[in-house]
């Protein structure tokens, strides 16, 4: 007998949806919660984090350069993870991320949820409707404006934004890395491996269905030695001659068919120092490097890269190389890349996050505005991070002035640079402007001392010049306003930019993610002059004594206090460093609200 099940629909009211929680749509909705928007952040996976996720686990990358690391919300979930899993655990990365949605009044997350239908009127988005696997659930969301940042562009057919795949023709953009034809080749996927060495020998039988590669021969040009005990094998790709959405399933059969071949030929086909060598986790979910591109506002191609992005409307910033992998990946016999020279730091402008004809859509990740050549060097995790928050930092004011992602370029962007700056985040060629109420605050700083720490340079440059003063075990820093303020106190601390004292290991210092774990595994450490135990405090104007923020295990480099109240003056005292007695501090400032 058949029967008709009626599944209920639940209806949410938002201000900003988000579709994609990786690490570009989770920093899109914190960075606009922050800011007192109501959000609502949609994830069709159990987890949040995407690619860099405890299931798929490609490593968290961005720009090259002395000091360039990116800060902001990736940088609080780096030192974070640093804090709580100096092992580098996946599942407590997991939790990390989920930590940090968790912790957002103004945020709602829905996870195991994904985005089916859409309604549009006037060339704006009104709803989505989503499906919860898990309570077999329809949701419907109304927002004002949606930002889409999961990687496939799940929005863009289903309300008719303007979109493209593959790879232009030369002449085109007049790209000069450009094939000379177009085509629908994109960058293909990857099942990564991950290994654990022992103290003794162990076996692996390979399953019947997977492939062999008894020789060397079979995988040219792929570093596979256990010598090399921080390979990710990155190059397990494929995808890029197939369609990178609907043929993901058979792909990623064919991927672990690849996967645990290669792992076969590594502990049983010649030397490669793996005998105590066990596969410790197969990715059964792909990781993407591409597939559907929006096109909006300005579409970022080489040249724009290639010049350093001197745009004015910089909004975030790469530094990875145009990094183009051969569209065969695993099948290719030659080298499995190219990379492609690029300027560290190059500017992303406003306009490549938002689209050119669905008024009130965003994206942020690895589907903004670009030619697949930029693509290239835009899509690595930490500058999709920084995407998302200059995303949801817009979506904050689209909120703010009842208006829509284009008029924000048009009518506030000083505003939207500014909003960026203030949240920790460097905008190459961009300084932050003090509070005034700082300029006559009395203080127990030294001119000097006071020049560096109200000059808008929050990290050093890569010579390594001095933009931080210091204070020992015990020492403070003291303002007095000359008129009662109220606002956010900002303290901004050093989280070591290079990295040095994190690890001794130049790939674990990038961002604390591992691939494989050897013996010899050393844990990482905090940054060396982070302040490990602090104590703010506010003086407010009856007198009394507030403390905004004390801690002995303090993982923040960026702290944002609210005064709750009218003070007269702030005091920071530091009692140490985490691998020092001395404390680095780039700013601390009123910011008047």
């Amino acid at each position: 007998m058949k029967t008709n099940v009626s599944r209920e629909t639940i209806y949410h009211e938002a201000e900003f949806c988000v579709i994609g929680g990786g690490l570009a749509g989770l920093s899109a909705a914190i960075a606009a919660a922050r800011k007192g928007t109501k959000t609502i952040l949609v994830q069709d996976r159990p987890m949040l984090g995407g690619n860099a996720s405890s299931e798929i686990r490609m490593w968290v990358r961005g720009a090259h350069g002395k000091n360039h690391m990116e800060s902001g919300i990736v940088s609080e979930l780096d030192l974070e993870n640093l804090h709580v899993n100096p092992y580098l655990n996946f599942s407590l990365w997991d939790s990390v991320m989920y930590g940090a949605a968790l912790r957002e009044p103004n945020l709602t997350l829905m996870l195991n949820t994904t985005c089916l239908d859409a309604e549009t009127e006037n060339d704006e988005i009104q709803t989505v409707t989503c499906w919860q696997l898990t309570t077999y659930t329809f949701h419907t969301i109304h927002a004002d404006v949606f930002a889409d940042c999961s990687g496939d562009s799940v929005l863009a057919p289903l309300v008719g934004a303007k979109w493209t795949k593959g790879r232009e023709a030369r002449a085109e953009y007049g790209e000069s890395i450009a094939p000379e034809q177009a085509d629908l080749r994109t960058m293909g996927m990857s099942c990564l491996i991950q290994a654990r060495e022992h103290s003794e020998k162990v076996p692996f039988v390979k399953p019947e269905w997977a492939y062999t590669y008894e020789t060397d021969d079979a995988l040219p040009h792929r570093t596979h030695s256990m010598k090399d005990k921080y390979n990710n094998f990155w190059w397990l790709e494929l995808g890029g001659e197939d369609d990178s959405i609907g043929d993901t399933e058979k792909l990623r059969e064919e991927l672990l068919k690849v996967a645990l071949g290669v792992w076969d030929h590594i502990k049983n086909h010649g030397d490669h120092d793996a005998d105590n060598w066990e596969l410790e986790w197969i990715g059964f979910l792909p990781g993407k490097r591409e597939s559907r591109r929006y096109i909006g506002a300005h579409v970022l191609d080489q040249h724009d890269v290639e010049a350093g992005g001197k745009f004015e409307d910089i909004a975030a910033y790469g530094g990875w190389t145009m990094d183009d992998h051969n569209p065969a990946g695993f099948r290719h016999t030659g080298e499995p890349t190219i990379f492609h020279p690029a300027p560290s730091p190059f500017g992303i402008p406003y306009r490549s996050m938002y689209s050119a004809n669905i008024k009130n859509l965003f994206f942020a990740g690895r589907n903004i505005s670009a030619t697949h050549a930029a693509l290239s060097a835009t899509r690595v995790m930490a500058t999709c991070a920084l995407i998302g928050q200059a995303v949801g930092n817009a979506a904050a004011l689209c909120n703010k002035y009842a208006c829509k992602p284009n008029d924000v370029y048009e009518a506030h962007l000083k505003e939207l640079q500014a909003e960026i700056l203030y949240d920790g985040c460097w905008l190459p060629g961009l300084t932050r402007t003090v509070d005034s109420c700082m300029q006559n605050a009395k203080t127990d700083l030294s001119d000097e001392e006071r020049r560096i720490l109200f000059n808008g340079e929050e990290r050093p440059d890569e010579n390594d010049s001095v933009n931080y003063i210091s204070r020992g075990n015990g020492e403070s820093i003291s303002f007095t306003f000359e008129r009662p303020a109220n606002g956010v106190v900002r303290l901004i601390l050093d989280p070591d930019y290079s990295r040095e004292s994190v690890s001794d290991n130049l790939e674990l210092r990038r961002f604390s993610m591992r691939s494989n774990m050897p013996l010899a595994f050393k844990p990482l450490k905090m940054p060396a002059n982070l302040a490990r135990k602090l104590k703010v405090t506010a003086l407010m104007t009856d007198g009394t004594q507030k403390v905004l923020y004390e801690s002995a295990e303090n993982d923040r480099h960026l702290l944002f206090l609210p005064t709750g109240g009218t003070i007269k003056g702030v005091k920071a005292e530091f009692f140490g460093a985490w691998q020092s007695d001395v404390t680095n501090i780039y700013s601390f400032e009123l910011v008047e609200k």
